[in-house]
């Protein structure tokens, strides 16, 4: 907890929606965001994707942050994704977005927009199984910053079986 601000300080993937970068299974240590934020962050230590053009600054084999997020409006485990973008409450965010990772044709197709509050457009590193926004898709809505609670930094292979076995959740 004295080095990574959170606790428990990693946490155990459990489906296939990071892959290849990070895969089911594994032991992804996290921090509190903030902590060991590099100078590219924005003030909640958080990297978006589209925000790092010519930093060259990537984690996992991609550009931007992955972030571990909790909405506190659904049950189930927190979420570890990419943070892609922020956006500003009432923002059109569809015209920001990548039309690969969108099914719809306007802003008005989708449900989170415009953005019902400011936060993060995220999404799994896994074009197959994970093609669309978080937001897209229905798995989350805008994620707000305060949802954020940890940014990931290391993965530890096939470690995170172990964990998910114990609660049940393999």
């Amino acid at each position: 907890f004295s080095v990574s601000g959170v606790w428990p300080p990693m946490v155990a993937v459990e489906s296939e929606s990071m892959e290849p970068n990070i895969n089911q299974y594994d032991l992804v240590i996290v921090t509190e965001p903030g902590r060991f934020a590099p100078e590219t962050a924005d003030r909640m230590g958080v990297v978006t994707a589209d925000s790092v053009s010519g930093s060259g600054y990537t984690t996992f084999n991609r550009a931007g942050s992955v972030v571990v997020y909790d909405n506190p409006e659904s049950f189930g485990p927190p979420v570890i994704h990419r943070a892609h973008f922020y956006v500003e409450a009432g923002e059109n965010w569809y015209d920001e977005a990548n039309p690969d990772y969108v099914t719809a044709d306007s802003c008005d197709e989708l449900e989170e927009c415009p953005a019902p509050h400011a936060g993060y457009i995220t999404k799994g590193d896994n074009d197959e199984s994970n093609a669309r926004y978080d937001q897209a898709n229905g798995i989350a809505p805008v994620v707000k910053p305060g949802w954020v609670t940890g940014i990931a930094h290391l993965r530890i292979p096939r470690v995170g079986y172990i964990r998910l076995a114990l609660t049940g959740a393999a």
